[in-house]
């Protein structure tokens, strides 16, 4: 088990409906309440939920995403934050601006975008599936891999 989990985690894309709140969701499979997790993007359809085909692919985990409301940088209750990890080159810049002049480890982790995907719902689940395995892969070992996983 880690024990050394930072205290407050914030993953950050575009638009809060597809990788950052995979990762949110896996980070709290993980680690459970151990650590505060917390997931915005940069311009996030306050519209819309979480994209359809990340509810399939984590539910497929077990995983219940479907109450996710994408929010902004802006909205966050609290911006304090140990770790923040950008999951694309537009967050990452954001990012650094939300950490000047405190100690946060700002990361950025390339994270392709599923939504690009082309094809039949078979091709698009499996590229949400690829980038929400690639998150856990990424998150497991950034931050311990809990002996608790299944997958």
């Amino acid at each position: 088990m880690p024990s050394d989990l930072p205290g407050a985690v914030l993953f950050a894309c575009n638009y809060n409906r597809v990788r950052s709140p995979m990762a949110e969701a896996l980070f709290k499979h993980f680690y459970g309440t151990r650590a505060f997790v917390d997931s915005c993007g940069l311009k996030p359809d306050l519209d819309e939920g979480v994209d359809p085909f990340v509810a399939v692919v984590m539910d497929e985990m077990g995983l219940d995403v479907s109450g996710h409301k994408p929010k902004s940088f802006a909205q966050l209750e609290d911006d304090s934050f140990d770790v923040v990890i950008s999951l694309t080159p537009e967050a990452q810049h954001r990012a650094v601006e939300l950490a000047r002049d405190r100690a946060t480890d700002i990361e950025y982790w390339p994270t392709h975008d599923p939504t690009l995907a082309d094809g039949s719902r078979d091709a698009m689940l499996a590229a949400y599936r690829e980038v929400r395995d690639a998150l856990a892969t990424a998150i497991r070992q950034r931050f311990g891999a809990p002996s608790t996983f299944g997958g």
